[in-house]
C-alpha cells in the first residue's frame, strides 16, 4: 500500500490535536505536514512542523501538497475579540487554504464546521460556517468532507465557563435526542478526529456529515477493500 501524505491546519485546538496524534501513529501516512504559528513540537519522525502566520499562508503555498488535507480552524468572537476578526478564522482562512489545496490539485478536503451551519442562517456564528461551506464546495477535489460536529467533549488549553457548563447539561440531556434530534448530541473531540481519519481512507460520495453520522464514522474502521491503493 502507497503512503500518503497528510496536511493540517489547527493542530493545537480541541479535535485537531487529536487528529495529529492519530495521523502520526496511523500507517497508512509516512508524512504529517502541519501548519502552525505555535511552537508546537511533536515526537514522532513523520511529522513535518511548517511554522508560519495564516496572514502569510500563500508563501507556503509550495508546501500545501499532498493527499488528505484536514482543516481544523476555528475560534469563538470571545477569544477573537471582533466579528471581523472571527470571520477571518472560522471562513477567510480554511477558504484560502481550500483554494491552494485545489490549485495544486489536493484529492481531498476535510473540514471541520458546526451543526446548524447555513448560510441563511440568522446567527453569526452558524451564517459564517455555512458560508465557508458553500465557498469551499466551490473548489475542485476529488473528495470533500463537511464535518458538522455538536457540542465538543474533551479538555482544552483555555477554560471556558459557558462551554463546560453546556457540556454538562448537554451529557444529562443526551438521552433524550432521539431520531431527527441524535445530531445535537455532544461528541467527543477525539471521535471527530477519528471519523475524519477513517473518512479519508473510505471511497464516499457523501459530503456532508451530522454529528450523529461523525459518530458512527469515527467508530468503525474503513475495511481493507475501502482503503486507497
Amino acid at each position: 500500500m502507497q503512503k500518503k501524505t497528510a496536511l493540517l491546519f489547527g493542530a493545537t485546538g480541541l479535535t485537531g490535536s487529536h487528529l495529529l496524534n492519530r495521523l502520526a501513529e496511523d500507517q497508512r501516512y509516512n508524512k504529517v505536514r502541519v501548519f502552525t504559528r505555535s511552537d508546537l513540537k511533536h515526537e514522532s519522525a513523520g511529522v513535518e512542523i511548517i511554522k508560519t502566520r495564516l496572514e502569510n499562508i500563500e508563501n507556503f503555498s509550495s508546501a500545501i501538497r499532498g493527499d488528505d488535507l484536514f482543516c481544523c480552524l476555528g475560534t469563538t468572537i470571545k477569544k477573537a475579540g471582533t466579528r471581523e476578526n472571527f470571520r477571518k478564522v472560522d471562513f477567510g482562512f480554511p477558504v484560502k487554504i481550500a483554494e491552494i489545496a485545489s490549485r495544486n490539485k489536493v484529492p481531498a478536503f476535510l473540514v471541520v464546521s458546526s451543526v446548524g451551519a447555513g448560510p441563511g442562517s440568522s446567527g453569526f456564528y452558524l451564517r459564517t460556517k455555512g458560508e465557508m461551506e458553500k465557498a469551499v464546495s466551490s473548489f475542485k477535489f476529488r473528495k470533500l468532507v463537511i464535518m458538522r460536529p455538536s457540542m465538543l467533549l474533551g479538555k482544552r488549553e483555555e477554560f471556558r465557563f459557558m462551554e463546560e457548563a453546556g457540556k454538562v447539561f448537554m451529557k444529562m440531556a443526551g438521552f433524550l435526542l432521539r431520531g431527527k434530534l441524535r445530531k445535537y448530541r455532544a461528541i467527543k473531540a477525539d471521535t471527530v478526529a477519528a471519523a475524519m481519519v477513517n473518512l479519508a481512507n473510505t471511497e464516499t460520495a457523501k459530503t456532508i456529515y451530522e454529528s450523529d453520522e461523525i459518530e458512527k464514522a469515527g467508530r468503525s474502521r474503513p475495511a481493507e477493500g475501502d482503503r486507497p491503493a
